[in-house]
């Protein structure tokens, strides 16, 4: 069964935070708090059960322990914890520095079909961080931001289909266009 990457995000992240099942003291508040997480995940909760089976299987969990009093108590692996932490850096993700230096930074990439959920979240993802979308696969941002590129680069396996570059000189049709879009007055 395939990993709904949003959803595997939600769980690791709520199990980090030590949210997930804690509240769960019998079977049927367990299944409450299912519920609940389906709601505010619009997922059912047999997609979210099947979703924690599917972590621990992928030696994302630990272990899953039913507690005396009926609720569950679930340990992240180490590699649980690392890629938990590794969704919230990529949610909190931001450019720091926007300070325009003249130049032009391109992000290029030719993602396969199957690949499809890592490319579009490598598109929501970017377009969050500021990106100007020049073509389809072809986005611009004129702040310095190769960091923040390769961490969302290498967390969707995505590398060898995504390409980074620094322009000097573009032409002054799109120059313009970018200035505007940008709000940039003068070049350094």
């Amino acid at each position: 069964m395939k990993l709904d990457s949003d959803l595997k995000e939600k769980i690791l992240l709520s199990l980090l935070a030590g949210v997930a099942f804690g509240c769960a003291v019998t079977p049927n508040q367990q299944n409450k708090v299912l519920k609940s997480f389906a709601k505010i995940w619009r997922s059912s909760a047999k997609k979210v059960s099947n979703e924690v089976r599917n972590l621990k299987r992928s030696d994302l969990i630990k272990k899953i322990i039913k507690t005396k009093d009926g609720g569950y108590q679930i340990e992240l692996t180490e590699k649980g914890k690392l890629k938990a932490v590794e969704y919230n850096l990529l949610k909190r993700l931001k450019i720091k520095n926007k300070k325009w230096d003249g130049k032009w930074r391109m992000l290029i990439f030719d993602v396969p079909e199957r690949l499809r959920n890592g490319r579009n979240a490598l598109r929501w993802k970017i377009k969050k961080l500021g990106f100007c979308e020049l073509q389809k696969s072809v986005f611009i941002i004129p702040y310095e931001c190769k960091r923040e590129i390769d961490l969302i680069v290498n967390h969707f396996n995505l590398k060898p289909y995504v390409h980074y570059g620094i322009l000097e000189i573009v032409g002054e049709e799109i120059n313009q266009k970018l200035k505007k879009h940008f709000s940039l007055k003068t070049q350094n």
